[in-house]
């Protein structure tokens, strides 16, 4: 004999403050609604743990999970717009594996579930309808996998609300954007699921062309974008204050097809001396054979970017800022002012900079850059680089990055995701220890010359006072000595590894003229570029950058000390 439906009731109690109307519960192949049975899941267990689970996929004898077929539920439409959070956890408490959309094809039902799905619209008019009704497949104790959030269609209640009308600090929605008002996937996880898919599917081709024809939001091709992905670049939009965010496989290829994307073939761009060597090894040997030409100028030479913004058709003023290795600092606001009033672009490199201690999209820049391998992964893990900025502009630089490639892996997302949960914990270690090493090597008597813009001495200081709220965790500097001298401080350091990078939890050092200008020749060792030539640039040899983790400050100290006596 047929008993109630447990399941149903349920379902409706959990979703009851939300959803007024009742739903159907559509017959297994036998015609007969699912029987209760004793046991695990036995209408007399606990609500959390009754299911319905069945073999599903096979039809086949439910053994030990007190179904003997399969189980399908139908819900009038928008029923699971209307589930709150807690009812769709609690739909996968009690085993529901998985939501999909779909049209019923047993028409002899209608009446019961029409009456519903008209009661659910006038209960609730503010919320589109949807020509659909949903299946609920009762299967393994899986996670809920939810097609229609996949699909873009199913908007969470929570989305009323932003980041910024409950989180008051960079540290929290660097925790929380992205993940906390739900995301593409459906879970009860707390971190964000990897999803490892190279391609995602269409339920029938009207659905296909729907979304060819933009009625329809999907993801379509792992090369366009992933769910997984689609968080950091949500999480980083949040820091930014940035309407879009593209995440690429590296800094270099966020460079690279930015510059591509952006600055027309014939046109002209302007950057600053001193900035990462692979970035202006590519403008000025791959540029100009798309006939791109540049303007180098120093990064405080405002005359000179006048000069360049009246002389030439200038689509792009690009330059880091801090810059590396010297951390020289851009005026954003001015420059962005000046190349705003000649129809030029401003993208700003702020890697060194990081989301927290400075925003430049609020300063004027039009586009800001990361190579998010540095302190946004902050672990030296994972490779990354990302552009924020207006929809329109990130639109462009995404189709061609569509074209190119260099799409990042979401498991590389996912370690992104994680980094960036401790990022304003890290940054605040690093900007307190970087500060104060920096104060301590300008007072040595082996140091003779200390670059960070914290410091007053800096040429750009009183420019970082006013758009930085922290001057980050790497410090450069000359040892008073030669190439030698600064090798064997080098090498009696124990706590930092000698490594290119910067920005991870690990202390870092390097001298640029060995790790960025030297290669090994088969007869000997000879310099990348003759000394004079990266002079022009100021890499000497005694020149050393130094990234500070997030060791304990004491413990780096003496560890600098020391070396800085052995030599």
């Amino acid at each position: 004999m047929a008993v109630p439906c447990t399941l149903c009731s349920k379902i409706s109690a959990s979703a009851a403050g939300g959803f007024a109307s009742s739903f159907d519960c559509r017959s297994d192949p036998s015609g007969n609604h699912h029987q209760a049975r004793p046991g695990r899941f036995s209408s007399s267990s606990r609500v959390n743990s009754v299911g319905v689970h069945g073999s599903f996929l096979t039809g086949g004898g439910g053994g030990g999970y007190g179904m003997s077929s399969s189980l399908i539920l139908k819900f009038p439409p928008n029923f699971v717009r209307q589930l709150s959070n807690k009812a769709r956890r609690n739909c996968s408490n009690i085993g529901v594996a998985q939501i999909v959309a779909a049209k019923w094809s047993d028409n002899s039902s209608t009446g019961s579930a029409a009456a519903a799905a008209n009661a659910a619209a006038a209960a609730s008019p503010a919320v589109p309808a949807v020509e659909e009704s949903v299946e609920l497949i009762a299967g393994a104790n899986g996670p809920v996998v939810d097609a229609l959030d996949r699909k873009g269609d199913v908007q969470d209640l929570t989305n009323n609300l932003t980041y910024g009308s409950f989180l008051s600090s960079d540290g929290s929605i660097a925790v929380h954007a992205g993940e906390r008002l739900g995301r593409g996937i459906v879970t009860d996880a707390i971190t964000t699921p990897v999803v490892n898919t190279s391609a995602y599917f269409f339920k029938k081709t009207a659905e296909l062309i729907d979304f060819k024809e933009k009625r329809h939001v999907s993801f379509e091709y792992g090369r366009y974008g992933n769910p997984t992905t689609a968080v950091v670049e949500e999480k980083i939009s949040a820091l930014e204050g940035a309407e879009s965010t593209l995440i690429m496989a590296s800094g270099m290829c966020a460079s690279t097809v930015l510059l591509m994307a952006l600055v027309p073939a014939g046109g002209h761009l302007v950057t600053t001396t001193d900035c990462y060597r692979k970035t202006r090894i590519f403008i000025e040997t791959m540029l100009p054979k798309m006939g791109i030409t540049a303007t180098v100028i120093d990064p405080a030479d405002i005359e000179s970017l006048k000069n360049a913004l009246n002389e030439k058709n200038v689509s792009l003023f690009f330059t880091e800022s801090p810059t590396n290795p010297f951390l020289r600092c851009v005026d954003i606001e001015l420059v962005s002012k000046l190349c705003h009033e000649k129809g030029a672009l401003v993208c700003i490199d702020g890697t060194f900079a990081t989301p927290l201690n400075q925003k430049a999209l609020a300063l004027g820049a039009d586009l800001i850059l990361h190579s998010a391998t540095k302190f946004i992964g902050g672990h030296n893990d994972v490779l990354a680089g990302c552009i924020s900025g207006s929809l329109k502009l990130v639109s462009e630089i995404r189709n061609l990055h569509h074209v190119l490639g260099g799409a990042l892996n979401p498991n590389a997302a996912y370690l992104i995701i994680r980094g960036m949960k401790t990022l304003h914990l890290r940054v605040q270690q690093q900007n307190s220890t970087g500060l104060r090493m920096a104060e301590l090597l300008e007072a040595h008597p082996k140091i003779s010359r200390v670059y960070y813009p914290g410091l007053k001495s800096h040429p750009e200081h009183d420019i970082a006072k006013k758009q930085m709220s922290g001057f980050g965790g790497v410090v450069s500097f000359e040892v008073d000595g030669d190439l030698e001298t600064t090798i064997k401080f080098v090498d009696a350091l124990r706590i930092p590894y000698i490594a290119p990078s910067f920005g991870g939890c690990e202390s870092i050092v390097d001298q640029p003229a060995i790790m960025s200008y030297w290669y090994v020749n088969k007869c000997n060792f000879i310099l990348d570029l003759p000394r004079a030539e990266r002079e022009k640039y100021g890499i000497r040899d005694n020149l050393v950058r130094f990234s500070f983790g997030v060791e304990d400050f004491d413990d780096l100290k003496d560890d600098v000390l020391q070396a800085l006596e052995a030599i």
